[in-house]
């Protein structure tokens, strides 16, 4: 039973964290500064 419910609240932070990169990528104002944050995410370990 607490493995699977570990299981879901590690499912839901994933979904959350994907959430929140979308949203700082979908934030650019052109594709030059979306390759930027790309680049930014993928190096830094996606903190922002």
């Amino acid at each position: 039973m607490f493995a699977i419910l570990l299981e879901k609240i590690s499912i839901w932070f994933e979904a959350a964290e994907q959430r929140r990169r979308e949203e700082y990528l979908a934030q650019s104002s052109d594709v030059v500064q979306l390759e930027k944050r790309i680049r930014s995410l993928e190096s830094n370990g996606y903190n922002f």
